[in-house]
């Protein structure tokens, strides 16, 4: 354990903690989502009948219901406990996985990806939520980023299985989501309810109408929404990353589809070890405004040199800042917000802060695309590709500094009793 440590600063024991080794396989599985269909989307077209213009909506399919769900599962966490949610999301998430591998209608391979897309507004949040409900301080953050270090260590390892076993059957890689079931097994077994069991939102002094009027009033105060929304802004940098990689290392650089996969693989590996030093940054700073400015100057800046570069190695340097920036900048984010509630409303708000990402990755794509083809009339395809990264890397990173000096400027929350 010195050696932990010495990595991950004083608070490296909670790796040992039972709970927090089963919320962290459980975090294993949510990043799956979309990281194990990327590389192999493209064999998907022929057993789908699908064309290369919509096999996209499997991935559309399954992040556009968590914008609308993951309030609502927020709210039903708060009142129905973690653990039901948890154990509802794996499986939930793994059945609708698994059974795609069991139909070629591309229609019914769309419905499963939204119910897996529900799944999965069932899990992160409530995972997120869980560390803040059983930790606080450093220790807090120290998990929250060892959580995401775990997200981005799958998001590494699973989709290179996934590529290896797509060209065996396309089926067999859909059947790696059945390791949901047991995990799903375990967390019924082993994991305890982290909510404090003397609140009770569901009594009858507080019915669901009040808790949402509490949540209304919480977000409505400056320090809340700004917060939310310098939490969405992350989102925008590594989707703008990974929609146009292939095309900035193939088309740009003259590189190949390996190089861009690995391109990839760096910037989640770069994430995932920043996102250890969460929890030391926080023991480190008085205040963690500067470090998160500092930061999202990384990410932003990072991505910029990806999408300006003039050679590979110039785009290796710029993923790995920005991995870094990404990595940090999230921890800390979600950390923080888990903070600002208490445990009765902490579900609603971590969940409207999640939302907050996941309609900002959705949205990003389509704002870019947008974007590109209105400018390579004027300005070309390539330059128009760079231009628009650049501007999205900057409005980013200038967005997420500005909310988080109104954070550092607001007054704290004012939480009725």
């Amino acid at each position: 354990m010195a050696s932990l440590s010495s990595v991950l600063g004083a608070d490296a024991e909670v790796l040992t903690e039972r709970p927090f080794q089963l919320l962290f396989v459980a975090n294993l599985l949510p990043p799956l989502g979309t990281a194990l269909l990327s590389p192999v989307l493209g064999s998907l077209i022929g057993p789908f009948g699908a064309t290369p213009a919509n096999i996209g909506l499997l991935m559309s399919a399954f992040t556009a219901p968590a914008v609308v769900v993951i309030p609502i599962i927020g709210v039903i966490a708060d009142r129905y406990g973690r653990r039901p949610v948890i154990l509802f999301g794996l499986v939930l998430f793994g059945t609708a996985g698994t059974a795609i591998a069991l139909t070629t209608d591309f229609r019914v391979a769309l419905f499963l990806r939204l119910l897996q897309g529900i799944g999965f507004a069932s899990l992160t949040p409530i995972i997120i939520t869980s560390i803040g409900d059983l930790y606080a301080g450093t220790k807090e953050a120290t998990a929250q980023g060892l959580r995401f270090t775990g997200s981005g260590l799958s998001q590494t390892v699973f989709p290179l299985g996934a590529g290896v076993l797509v060209g065996v059957a396309w089926q067999y890689p859909f059947l790696l989501y059945a390791i949901a079931f047991p995990i799903a097994a375990i967390v019924y077994v082993w994991f305890e309810e982290p909510v404090d069991p003397d609140v009770d939102p569901t009594a009858d002094d507080a019915p669901l109408r009040s808790q949402l009027a509490d949540l209304r009033e919480l977000v409505a105060q400056r320090r809340a929404w700004a917060m939310i929304l310098a939490r969405g802004t992350p989102n925008v940098v590594w989707l703008g990353f990974l929609t146009y990689n292939s095309i900035l290392v193939v088309d740009l650089l003259g590189g190949s589809p390996a190089q861009a996969g690995l391109l990839a693989a760096v910037g989640s590996l770069s994430y995932a070890l920043a996102a250890t030093q969460a929890g030391r940054i926080t023991a480190r700073f008085e205040s963690r405004l500067y470090p998160l400015v500092a930061m999202n100057a990384a990410m932003g800046g990072g991505l910029c040199v990806v999408f300006a570069a003039g050679s590979l190695p110039i785009a290796f340097l710029g993923v790995v800042v920005m991995g870094v920036g990404f990595g940090i900048v999230l921890s800390l984010y979600r950390s923080i917000i888990t903070t600002l509630a208490p445990a009765e409303l902490r579900g609603g708000l971590v969940s409207l802060g999640e939302g907050t990402g996941r309609l900002s990755s959705t949205l990003t794509p389509i704002v870019m695309g947008g974007a590109i083809g209105a400018a390579t009339p004027r300005l070309g395809f390539e330059l128009s590709v760079q231009v628009v990264g650049v501007g999205m890397s900057v409005f980013a990173a200038a967005v997420g500094s500005g909310a988080l000096f109104v954070v550092s400027a607001s007054p704290p929350l004012r939480v009725d009793e």
